[in-house]
């Protein structure tokens, strides 16, 4: 997409407006990444990753990627922020609500509350974002094995609460 390549390019050279459109259009992104894995810390998450990127803005250098490497940046520091400000997590669900309900939407982010950041990343990355192993690998840097088997944990960990 020429006009993001241009757009990264003029922000990079320190083009305040640039900055301003680009930040316009990364915000939702990396707030959609964060939220899930932070949590109730997920502006916070966001907050810190957009200053990442921002401040590292002139060391990209594929311009056409940015988005790729905003969701790098995104999900290690949502990670950071949720080991940062462990919560203390709910012991039990309520009745489990049927699909439609707007109450599943709670219980869901109740249910992710309970897993580990770092298990909330690897489904996050894995399940909403659609990486493979070796994707996820890399933006979390851990082998594709480790993906494999946290997904696995993550995923029987989820069922266990939900069941709950």
């Amino acid at each position: 997409m020429p006009e993001l390549d241009e757009l990264v390019r003029t922000a990079q050279r320190g083009d305040a407006l640039a900055m301003q459109e680009l930040l316009s259009l990364l915000t939702p992104y990396v707030g959609r990444l964060c939220g899930p894995i932070a949590l109730d810390d997920g502006p916070d998450a966001a907050q810190e990753a957009l200053i990442a990127i921002f401040r590292s803005l002139p060391r990209l250098a594929e311009p056409a990627a940015v988005f790729g490497w905003a969701r790098a940046i995104a999900v290690r520091e949502a990670v950071r922020v949720a080991k940062r400000a462990r919560r203390v997590v709910p012991a039990e669900l309520a009745e489990v609500p049927a699909a439609g309900d707007p109450e599943l939407a709670v219980d869901i982010r109740d249910v992710l509350d309970r897993l580990s950041p770092e298990h909330r990343a690897v489904l996050m990355l894995r399940d909403v974002e659609g990486l493979d192993e070796q994707a996820a690998g890399e933006l979390l840097r851990v082998p594709a094995g480790t993906v494999k088997s946290r997904l696995f944990r993550a995923r029987k960990s989820f069922r266990k609460e939900w069941d709950r």
